[in-house]
């Protein structure tokens, strides 16, 4: 088994599609526990600088993770992700 997984996502809206990013990340992140994942956290920018969303995401592993991103229901929503997701970054992170 590989080691876990911990990741920073940053997640920016497209201009005028906030809401439509939430409901979207609300749909996407409810399967994380399905693979054997966590959302540690998840945060709201209040700002208009920065990105929309940062979450931190734990696996048990490098299996786990690819189960999620390769979850059917996750990926029969690619098309709402285009529409509302403008920019994305994921940073592998450690507990500090």
């Amino acid at each position: 088994m590989s080691d876990p997984i911990d990741l920073c996502v940053l997640l920016w809206a497209v201009p005028g599609r906030l809401d439509e990013l939430i409901r979207y990340e609300d749909t996407v992140l409810a399967l994380v526990a399905d693979h054997g994942g966590r959302v540690v956290n998840r945060l709201r920018n209040l700002g208009d600088e920065g990105p929309s969303e940062v979450h931190v995401l734990h696996f048990q592993s490098q299996t786990s993770l690819d189960s999620y991103m390769n979850d059917p229901r996750r990926l029969a929503l690619a098309d709402e992700r285009e529409r509302s997701v403008g920019r994305t970054e994921v940073i592998s992170v450690l507990p500090a």
